[in-house]
């Protein structure tokens, strides 16, 4: 197998030849470290800048203590003792339509399993 340049047409060695794509590969991994550490240095700068834009603002602002606040239309929570989940959200759906009221106009404080003896 005979190399031969692209740009003369002279033959070159294996040797020169694994040296030039050895070169190509070193130049293509240097370029994009370069790259990479103008980008990691640009994100610095951005979030740096942005940080220092945000910390006046911050001080500005009183912590308000967050307290739960229930979902539209429920009516605070419902102590179960020894009933299932599904067991009370059925029980809560039959109470509501025997009542004709939507569920969310009730309030159960609990929901207790009676035995009779």
């Amino acid at each position: 197998m005979i190399l031969t340049n692209l740009a003369s047409g002279t033959p070159i060695s294996l040797g020169d030849a694994g040296l030039t794509v050895v070169l190509g590969m070193l130049v293509t991994f240097v370029g994009l470290g370069l790259l990479l550490a103008v980008m990691v240095i640009m994100a610095k700068i951005a979030t740096r800048k942005k940080v220092q834009t945000l910390e006046p603002a911050l001080e500005t602002v009183n912590p308000v203590p967050v307290t739960p606040v229930p979902a539209p239309g429920t009516a605070g929570k419902v102590k179960l003792y020894d009933v299932p989940d599904r067991e009370a959200a059925m029980i809560m759906a039959i109470v509501a339509n025997r009542m004709n009221r939507p569920l969310n106009e009730l309030r159960f404080l609990s929901i207790k399993e009676v035995h009779e003896s």
